[in-house]
């Protein structure tokens, strides 16, 4: 989807607030249109006549208008700001749906702290463009074009001194802007820069201290906020050179007029009330001049952030979506000749092929780096681009949808992905479960103790799961899926980096699971795998060995030496 798609299905719901704002529009610019004129009527039918009548209804007029032209504007910003605070709110949701839809690919390669600035500024760009750049821009050409207008047709050569600035105010206006986007595309480049780097080296700052790497780091990040820093700059002074041209061709412009306007005064051939209008025309029409160019800068940034947000929506790396939706419980899963690179030509899968019969428990086993986690990946459709067969309830994996087959597959992966909320919410994320299943999940995942330390349900988890070890992470894990009806369970590492005494609680929850589940466990520690009634040996991506613990240590082959690694 391109962005200015994106952005008009974000806009079209409120497309009645903003008919509203630019019907307004007019109707406010002929209001500060005739000012001038009123001015003009006062000074020459009420002063310079000496009718004070005339002057009292020319005052309330002026009055009148000017509270009118306050009122329509203000009804104009009104409908504008509720139109695009809803619009923006729409995109954010959108580009964030959108994130959300692509596979794990694109989330290997592409930093968080990059998307992070998509979702935010950029899109924050875009609404202030909205608000006070796009249709605040439409009022302004009004009033210019109007009073323009006007000016010409109160005297027309006054007014061909306000043209004969036109080309040479243009062709700055012009170069400054063109100037300006390629400066908001190199300064939105290097802020995504800076929060990618940042929100990575946040993430593992308690690397860089082991390291005693803080000085190294800030010289980098550093670094980063110079070039940042450097490209504001110079957005600023191209911002800054437009503004004063305008200010000061503005102010040249002004004292040019009242220069001639006076010396037609004094000759007879302009009146008072002409040339006080004139002064406050020009004046009405110098201020969106003089906006102009903060709204040229507005515009110019959201065309970079549009650029940008273009890109993301431009990606289309979702795993491509099945239109099955099998009933019933899961009944097996079947790999038949599978192979699989998370880069084409390089795979890391070679001809996988093994079967996890209904109510079993197969376990997949490997050095690091031999593709078991790859497989747990590929059974929950985190990637596409497999070859061979790749069965769930007899259903090739490509004709599930993807929600109905995630509905059946509860993972446990090695990071329990914990989120800075309660305990209940880390449990069910957000799906309505009752107290009571709640707590029989977690004393299935013995994690009822750890759960009433932390002071219940309500219990607050902290950023990150601070306030938690690793493997009482894990238990909640376990617990999270024992939440769930999900038939079929993926133990991807489950047990890796815990303590003994959790990992014992662990195998308890695991042997619960394996009573009532279809389980795959994947696992490099091999005594979480000692209960499975299949153990599925892969070396480099291939399967090369199969049979029960008994059997493959009497096999004396690849099993029976990581056995002998791991255990003394």
């Amino acid at each position: 989807m391109t962005p200015w798609r994106a952005l008009w299905e974000a806009a079209r719901p409120d497309l009645r607030w903003y008919v509203a704002a630019l019907a307004t529009s007019p109707v406010a610019a002929g209001l500060t249109v005739a000012q001038p004129w009123i001015l003009r009527g006062a000074l020459d039918e009420g002063i310079a006549k000496g009718d004070a009548g005339a002057l009292a209804s020319w005052s309330l007029a002026f009055l009148a208008t000017g509270v009118a032209a306050f009122g329509f504007e203000a009804a104009y910003t009104w409908a504008t700001a509720i139109a695009a605070s809803r619009t923006i709110a729409r995109l954010r949701l959108r580009v964030f749906d959108h994130l959300c839809s692509l596979g794990a690919s694109f989330h290997d390669r592409e930093p968080s702290g990059r998307l992070l600035s998509r979702v935010t500024s950029d899109i924050e760009a875009l609404g202030e463009t909205l608000t006070a750049g796009a249709f605040t821009l439409v009022l302004d050409l009004l009033l210019m074009v109007g009073l323009l207008g006007s000016l010409l047709w109160m005297n027309w050569r006054l007014s061909l001194l306000l043209l004969t600035i036109a080309p040479p105010l243009g062709l700055v206006v012009e170069v400054c802007r063109r100037r300006l986007r390629a400066l908001f595309v190199e300064t939105r480049t290097a802020f995504a820069e800076v929060l990618s780097w940042l929100s990575e080296r946040i993430r593992g700052v308690e690397v860089v201290q082991l390291a005693v790497q803080e000085d190294a780091a800030a010289a980098a990040f550093g670094a980063r906020v110079g070039v940042y820093r450097h490209a504001s700059l110079r957005t600023n002074v191209w911002d800054a050179v437009l503004f004063a041209t305008v200010d000061g061709v503005s102010a040249a412009t002004m004292a040019l007029l009242l220069f001639a306007g006076a010396s037609s005064w004094v000759e007879g051939a302009v009146t008072a009330g002409l040339l006080a209008a004139f002064v406050d025309g020009v004046g009405k029409l110098f201020g969106p001049i003089r906006e102009l160019s903060n709204k040229v800068a507005v515009l110019q940034r959201a065309g970079a952030s549009l650029d940008k947000l273009g890109q993301v929506l431009a990606v289309d790396e979702r795993v491509a979506d099945g239109d099955l939706s099998p009933t019933g419980p899961a009944q097996e899963v079947v790999f038949d000749r599978v192979s699989f690179g998370y880069e084409p030509g390089n795979d890391v899968l070679h001809e996988v092929s093994f079967r996890v019969p209904p109510g079993r428990v197969v376990a997949l086993v490997g050095r690091t780096g031999s593709g078991t986690s790859t497989v747990g990946k590929l059974l929950v459709a985190a990637y596409g681009g497999w070859r061979g067969s790749l069965l769930v309830d007899g259903v090739d994996l490509r004709r599930w949808r993807h929600e109905a087959l995630r509905e059946r597959i509860a993972v446990v992966p090695q990071d329990g992905a914990l989120f800075p909320d309660t305990v209940r919410f880390n449990l069910t994320l957000g799906a309505p479960v009752s107290d009571e299943r709640l707590h029989a999940a977690l004393d299935r995942a013995r994690a009822r103790d750890l759960v009433a330390r932390l002071g219940g349900l309500d219990a607050r988890i902290e950023h990150g799961g601070r306030n938690l070890s690793v493997g009482e992470g894990q238990l909640l894990a376990m617990a999270r899926v024992f939440c769930r009806d999900a038939p079929l369970v993926v133990l991807d590492e489950a047990t890796a980096s815990v303590d003994p005494v959790t990992e014992h609680h662990i195998g308890e929850a695991t042997r619960a699971l394996m009573v009532e589940r279809t389980v795959l466990v994947i696992a490099h520690r091999l005594s979480t795998i000692r209960q499975a009634g299949t153990i599925v040996v892969l070396d480099a991506g291939r399967v090369v060995e199969t049979g029960s613990h008994a059997e493959l240590v009497a096999l004396g082959g690849e099993y029976a030496r990581l056995v002998g690694e791991t255990e003394p």
